[in-house]
């Protein structure tokens, strides 16, 4: 195989990016001869059980039978791991995440929501073993987020966090609530790939940087030196601020690592379509009545809109139990690609 003999090539090990797209190509390629291979033998088992069922007498059908619909349950999900795997991969998907979430409609109680859709991600990274690297955090006054970014990092956190970009609802009696009355709240989720400097090079002389002094809730200040940042991309109008870190250099690194993000969400949507349409696609005007995704407390559930998906399950799914929705829009993706395809 040439990419095994890549992996040996002296000249391949010493470039670290380039060996680390060849191990990835490696373990991509690996998955697939394992599911052909699986497929085969599935399909082979298959034939084998239905030639013994055509010759058995009528004191072993019945046992043959139920073997011969376990062997053509095997088959199907193993012909539909292949064919999945067989699809185009999502460029995006060896790079690492960048997850904005903000507080939109419902003032404190959309902040508080954003808290929990943060707090719902950190665990789901965690079980995954993923480790979350927080860019930025401004808390609100009753202990939520009006915004917070955080990369996330570790196989396979794009293809399972992709899909979480847009607005999420959530209706329930608000903690500021004195009569009971359930409010209606949204909060943003922002999704983007993390950028390599290979991926986006930036002009210097593109860039308008000012520095100010950091602030917390109510505008106080909560630092001496003008170490927060503010870095302008002049030609798309893109701007990031940052002001987490005590040091000026560290901010200016977070929030280029942040703009990079979103200029190569820019440059994709711009190759599918235009931008401005695929970045509203995600997180639309924050609007309530404009959502992905409903997290209704009363009932303990949570709809994904998008694929129609209800589980009566909201408490475990906020403590990251995400899975069972994650796998739905993923398959829903595939079969849209092999129809697609087809088509």
């Amino acid at each position: 195989m040439v990419v095994e003999a890549q992996l040996g090539d002296p000249d391949v090990v010493a470039d670290r990016v380039r060996f680390a797209d060849v191990g990835r190509r490696h373990s991509e390629l690996s998955e697939i001869v394992a599911a052909g291979r699986a497929w085969r033998q599935a399909a082979d088992d298959l034939d084998e059980v239905n030639e013994m069922l055509h010759e058995s007498s009528a004191d072993d059908r019945d046992e043959l039978r139920e073997l011969a619909a376990d062997a053509e349950r095997e088959a199907g999900l193993t012909d539909e791991r292949f064919k999945f795997l067989l699809l185009p991969r999502d460029p995006n998907d060896a790079k690492n995440v960048i997850l904005e979430i903000r507080g939109a409609e419902g003032g404190e109680e959309a902040n508080l929501f954003a808290r929990d859709l943060f707090e719902m991600y950190r665990i789901y990274a965690s079980t995954n073993k993923w480790t979350v690297e927080t860019l930025e955090a401004h808390a609100s006054d009753m202990g939520g987020f009006s915004d917070v970014a955080v990369v996330v990092k570790g196989k396979g956190a794009w293809s399972r966090l992709k899909h979480e970009g847009g607005p999420h609802r959530v209706q329930r009696v608000p903690v500021t609530e004195s009569q009971g009355r359930v409010h209606t709240s949204s909060a943003t989720v922002t999704v983007l790939p993390e950028a390599e400097e290979v991926d986006i090079e930036i002009d210097p002389n593109d860039l308008k940087i000012d520095v100010y002094r950091a602030s917390g809730p109510g505008g106080q200040s909560v630092n001496t030196t003008d170490s927060a940042v503010r870095i302008t991309h002049q030609p798309t109008g893109e701007v990031v601020s940052m002001q987490d870190e005590k040091s000026q250099l560290q901010n200016k690194d977070k929030a280029l690592r942040v703009l990079r993000a979103r200029l190569l969400q820019r440059l994709q949507a711009e190759q599918a379509a235009s931008q401005s349409e695929a970045r509203k696609g995600q997180i639309g005007g924050g609007g309530r009545s404009e959502k992905i995704r409903t997290y209704n407390f009363k009932e303990n559930r949570v709809t994904d809109h998008r694929i129609g998906l209800t589980l009566y399950r909201l408490d475990k799914i906020l403590a990251g139990d995400l899975d069972e929705v994650v796998d739905a829009l993923l398959h829903d993706e595939r079969q849209r690609q092999l129809s697609s395809d087809s088509d």
